[in-house]
């Protein structure tokens, strides 16, 4: 055994026992001091609550970004003319599924479906489509992003009144 291999033992062996004997001194501290115990959930609830807070600032942010998103589309404007809209809508949807086979990019795959569904002739028919093709996490978004549009109609028969009145 060389001094290097015994340093490294000996270092090794120190560590493991500080380590054990402090899990035995805090199991100990745990089971009979009822202030520490008292500590310990006080210190749980403490990293829940800053948890729960957190979550619920992150889903007021992305709520706040999807709005900004669905506006800043509505400002961009969509093409009027049939063909203009095949080619977007093709574009859209082409680029939409491109970024959720990626994963990482949630909301700017579910911002081209939803620029997709705006100029589709059927929503309703589309939102179908979706839900059988497009990932939970995406379209959890985009019924967001539809929510957060008030010119959307999703209702089947009130799309197929403006259809036919001409109203798209």
């Amino acid at each position: 055994m060389g001094p290097s291999n015994f340093a490294f033992t000996t270092t090794f062996g120190t560590i493991a026992t500080c380590l054990i004997a402090y899990v035995v001194y805090f199991d100990y501290r745990r089971r009979n001091d009822p202030q520490f115990r008292k500590q310990l959930k006080k210190d749980l609830k403490k990293q829940a609550k800053a948890a729960k807070e957190l979550a619920e600032i992150q889903v007021a942010q992305q709520r706040k970004a999807i709005r900004v998103a669905v506006e800043e589309a509505k400002l961009e404007g969509f093409p009027t003319d049939v063909e203009e809209r095949e080619g977007y809508f093709m574009q859209e949807i082409a680029k939409g599924e491109g970024l959720s086979s990626d994963g990482s990019a949630s909301q700017e795959a579910a911002l081209c479906f939803y620029k997709a569904l705006k100029v589709y002739p059927s929503p309703p028919d589309l939102i179908s489509i979706y839900d059988k093709t497009v990932p939970k996490a995406i379209l959890d978004i985009l019924a967001e992003m539809i929510a957060a549009d008030s010119s959307m109609s999703v209702n089947p028969l009130k799309a197929e009144l403006d259809n036919e009145k001409g109203l798209d």
